[in-house]
């Protein structure tokens, strides 16, 4: 990871020289001979980092839909003052699919927490005990109020598809800490993929090996579909699979020796071959049996609800441990109409009935691995994130030709929250400020940029130094943006 400046070239190290070479790949390699590990750069900041590291791995929760700030983080006793009251009484105003209706304040009353003494709404009672180790920054917004780029942006700094996700260039700059797990791994929400699917993990233009990997978290699946031959399979056993798999491997290597440079077939057989691995590795690291019956109350596996996320919580916990690098969860699926609640966050109707499950279900499982991280001595290094693509609106929704006033609220790319805890972060503080209203991003406004920026100088990298060059320009995943939120890091 280099400077890549002209002026900055006669400073280079043999180190940094190698992996500029490479594209980041001559760095991977130099890193896997010096620390020892495959694929993995040395945690150390005299080993190749920008700087010292205070965290080592990060487990992102993302909640697709547009997680209503104003009605979980972000306390606006304004917006109770004037329920009721026009919020445009102009009429000039036009949200994304709807007229603003009257002022509509929290539907759950707001609290005090912790020393810090930070705000938080009754929808969130469990989490509301951690938020002594979280910072927020209650000034985010958004270039998009559409689903898709919104995750794209959030998730990649573009709001097109086709740019690598932040868990490829963390694990494109550090690598991995274990050569039987994948280094970058999605955990998808039981009830299907996020708004614009795999593109929120996928690798973009760098090598294809750096994109997340997709493990099932429902219960009683194997976590990787086709990880092992079907039982029934004649003439197949474990011997006989063992010595095919060897055979394919010296094919698959003679193949790719006459197709140089091609990082697609080089990241299929590194698949391939990490499969074999994972034949052993995968079943033991999902196998949540082994977990104190404690450990699975406190991230409620057995409640229906509740449970699944809790799931992916743990197996989070579980993977990190194990020396994942980077683990994505998604709290949500895909926005669609509700049949009894909405699939995801996108509360357009009924806040209350779909805030009031989804918050359920994020509060229980977020805290739990908040205190599971905490009790193993295991948060300090470990930088949890949770965010969304924007947030919701201060004013109730209109339905319909006669405008009836609904309980939902619209899109709103002006203001929403992410928090962080560990991995370096100072715990309560709440940066930036929306308006009175919780309408627009105010006070020290902030994009996803500085965000990711922030999370890369947290895990030892300067952001503007990671970079990989792609159709003439040396991109990066702040783009040209980003700055890192200093008042965030302890």
């Amino acid at each position: 990871m280099s400077n890549c400046s002209d002026k900055n070239r006669s400073l280079l190290s043999r180190r940094d020289l190698l992996w500029k070479a490479g594209g980041g790949l001559g760095g991977v390699a130099l890193s896997a001979m010096l620390g020892g590990k495959a694929g993995a750069a040395s945690l150390s900041a005299s080993e190749g980092l920008h700087h010292a590291p205070r965290a080592k791995r990060v487990i992102q929760i993302f909640c697709p839909g547009g997680l209503s700030h104003i009605d979980t983080f972000d306390h606006k006793p304004e917006l109770e003052k004037r329920a009721g009251t026009p919020f445009d009484p102009g009429g000039k105003l036009q949200f994304f699919a709807s007229k603003p209706g009257s002022c509509l304040p929290s539907q759950w009353k707001f609290r005090q927490h912790g020393e810090s003494g930070l705000w938080m709404s009754d929808l969130l009672p469990n989490l509301a005990t951690c938020i002594d180790d979280m910072a927020f920054v209650y000034s985010m917004h958004s270039k998009t109020a559409l689903h898709g780029p919104g995750c794209f942006f959030m998730n990649t700094g573009f709001t097109l598809p086709g740019f690598p996700s932040m868990g490829s260039w963390v694990t494109y700059g550090l690598g991995s800490e274990s050569e039987n797990l994948p280094s970058f791994v999605v955990l998808p929400d039981p009830r299907g993929l996020p708004p614009g699917g795999p593109i929120n993990w996928g690798a973009g233009f760098l090598p294809a090996v750096h994109q997340g990997t997709t493990m099932s978290v429902q219960a009683g699946e194997a976590p990787l579909s086709d990880l092992f031959p079907p039982k029934d399979f004649p003439g197949v056993d474990q011997k006989s699979d063992r010595a095919g798999l060897d055979f394919l491997r010296t094919l698959n290597r003679k193949h790719r020796d006459q197709r140089v440079g091609n990082s697609e077939l080089d990241a299929r057989i590194a698949a391939y071959e990490m499969a074999a691995r994972l034949q052993l590795s995968a079943p033991e690291a999902t196998d949540l049996k082994g977990e104190s019956a404690s450990i699975q109350k406190l991230y409620a596996l057995d409640d229906a609800d509740i449970g699944p996320f809790g799931r992916q919580c743990l197996l989070a916990r579980r993977l990190v441990e194990r020396g994942t690098r980077f683990v994505q969860i998604f709290c949500g699926a895909e926005n669609t109409t509700a049949r009894e609640i909405r699939p995801n966050w996108d509360s357009h109707e009924d806040l209350p009935r779909d805030h009031g499950y989804w918050g359920r279900v994020l509060d229980v499982g977020a805290a739990a691995l908040l205190k599971d991280l905490k009790s193993r001595g295991m948060l300090d290094e470990t930088l949890v994130i949770c965010t969304t693509e924007f947030g919701r609106q201060p004013a109730a929704q209109l339905k319909g030709k006669g405008e009836t006033q609904t309980r939902g609220r619209d899109h709103n790319a002006g203001a929403f929250t992410a928090w962080m805890a560990g991995g370096g972060i100072k715990g309560g503080v709440g940066y930036g400020a929306t308006d009175e209203l919780g309408w627009k991003a105010t006070d020290r406004k902030k994009y996803c940029y500085d965000l990711h920026a922030t999370a890369l100088h947290l895990l030892g990298i300067d952001h503007e130094r990671l970079t990989y060059y792609n159709n003439g320009i040396e991109r990066r995943l702040t783009d040209v943006h980003g700055k890192v939120i200093r008042p965030l890091i302890a």
